[in-house]
């Protein structure tokens, strides 16, 4: 088939590349040159194990193009993906100018039938306005040209977005009864039959309950993070083991043990604002979505935890104290730094005088851009450091503080880490560690929820 993909972030490019791989002649469009260059010199602008491979495969195989050329991606595909971002607005609802945009563009040059598919997270009527966005340009052509607007939304984890794609454990495709729409359908099932080989792995509903789904897909696992997040804090002043508890809980198949993990506040590009778009969406219509409201307040406040176990312990005035940080990126496997709990992490320790020495092993270069913008104060942004290494970054340091579950933390070289430290302290802001073998090797440890096990 001959598929448009509009947009070549995160969502974009993975839906791109791999519906190449599957044998789709693929038309990615993205109005930033410079990345289009960057793609079409074989590299590619985002972090995602397994992407840049499939990328160079497609591309040489000539199923896989990458073009700022409008009217030629819309020329090209029968299906066009709109999968451009939706970044908050300053109310907290999703932004949709760059989604109008694409369907603007799609109205303006498209000569025939096409199914356009909504692939960005978008709040519940959005088909609707996409509709009267083409609908409009093929009116001021004088155009009669039969379209379809198909909510498919992406499932996609980053740092496991390729897998997801290519094995996915449902696909959400939202269709109206129309002639159209019955068009659209049969031109979606074509494109997904590889995936529904096996057993049928698509949902088939209307539009809005498409758009729908995405949002409550998300709320919940945010709702999961911050519920697990609020416990652990209450076990730390009750004496008891947020782990032991998740274990507890997690075997009851009701609950499950996916996203049952304490930590230090989830971040990333979709929960923060999915929730936020969804409450917004709500007020729109005179309800207030009072779990997520408590959602989203116990989550900025999880990520002030580390700071605060660390004043806790040092004291509040941090002046000529040194930290190591391990892990940068808000989750493993990616180098987003987007609503990332080290951004507000780095921030409070070095707006109380500290200096940090920072290391996470590929968001370097996106924490130097971001943690530019927030700091202003030029003197507290010469007290951070980015280490060449994890263990580099604990030269000197009073202690290290964990804010990234990175696989290659997980099992460090104990005893140079204490020789490397000033003083053995650990902040595991993931609970990567087991507090009973840190204290055996001399560490004093701190985790989230799990004081009752910590030995000093």
């Amino acid at each position: 088939m001959k598929i448009t993909i509009i947009g070549t972030g995160y969502v974009g490019l993975v839906t791109g590349a791999c519906l190449a791989e599957l044998g789709n002649d693929v038309f990615c469009l993205d109005l930033d040159a410079s990345k289009v260059e960057l793609l079409n010199q074989g590299g590619i602008p985002i972090h995602e194990p397994g992407l840049i491979e499939i990328v160079a495969r497609n591309r040489a195989s000539g199923r896989l193009h990458f073009s700022t050329d409008i009217a030629a991606s819309v020329a090209h595909g029968d299906v066009q993906f709109i999968a451009v971002g939706t970044p908050p607005d300053e109310d907290g609802s999703a932004d949709l100018q760059y989604v109008l945009a694409a369907a603007k563009n799609i109205g303006k040059y498209m000569t025939g039938f096409k199914v356009v598919v909504d692939k960005s997270t978008v709040p519940v009527g959005t088909a609707d306005r996409v509709q009267a966005a083409i609908r409009g340009e093929l009116d001021a052509r004088g155009a009669e040209h039969a379209f379809s607007v198909v909510s498919n939304p992406e499932f996609l984890k980053e740092g496991a977005a390729v897998e997801d794609f290519m094995r996915p454990d449902r696909i959400v495709i939202g269709c109206d009864d129309s002639a159209s729409g019955q068009r659209a359908r049969a031109a979606m099932k074509l494109l997904y039959t590889p995936f529904n080989r096996n057993h049928e792995r698509t949902f088939w509903m209307d539009v809005r309950s498409a758009e729908f789904t995405k949002y409550a897909a998300n709320a919940m696992l945010a709702t999961r993070i911050s519920f697990m997040n609020e416990l652990a804090n209450l076990a730390d002043r009750v004496g008891a083991d947020i782990e032991a508890v998740r274990h507890g809980i997690g075997s009851d198949p009701r609950i499950g043990h996916s996203f049952l993990y304490a930590g230090c506040g989830y971040g990333g590009s979709c929960f923060p604002k999915d929730v936020q778009a969804l409450e917004r969406t709500a007020q729109d219509h005179g309800q207030n979505l009072l779990i997520l409201e408590a959602v989203e307040a116990v989550n900025n406040r999880q990520k002030h935890v580390l700071g605060k176990k660390v004043c806790d312990r040092f004291g509040q005035d941090l002046t000529g104290k040194h930290f190591a940080i391990w892990g940068l990126a808000f989750k493993p496997n990616t180098d987003d730094m987007r609503e990332a709990s080290s951004r507000v992490l780095v921030a409070e320790l070095v707006g109380r005088g500290a200096s940090v020495a920072l290391y996470d092993p590929v968001a370097m270069d996106e924490a130097k851009r971001v943690l530019a913008l927030d700091i202003a104060d030029a003197a507290a942004l010469e007290r951070v450091r980015f280490a060449q290494s994890p263990m580099d970054a604990l030269n000197g340091a009073e202690a290290v503080v964990i804010v990234t579950e990175w696989k290659a933390f997980r099992s460090p070289d104990l005893a140079k880490m204490k020789q490397l430290l000033k003083t053995p302290v650990i902040f595991d802001g993931r609970n990567l560690f087991e507090p009973g073998t840190m204290a055996d090797n001399g560490f004093e440890y701190h985790g989230i929820g799990r004081s009752v096990l910590t030995r000093t």
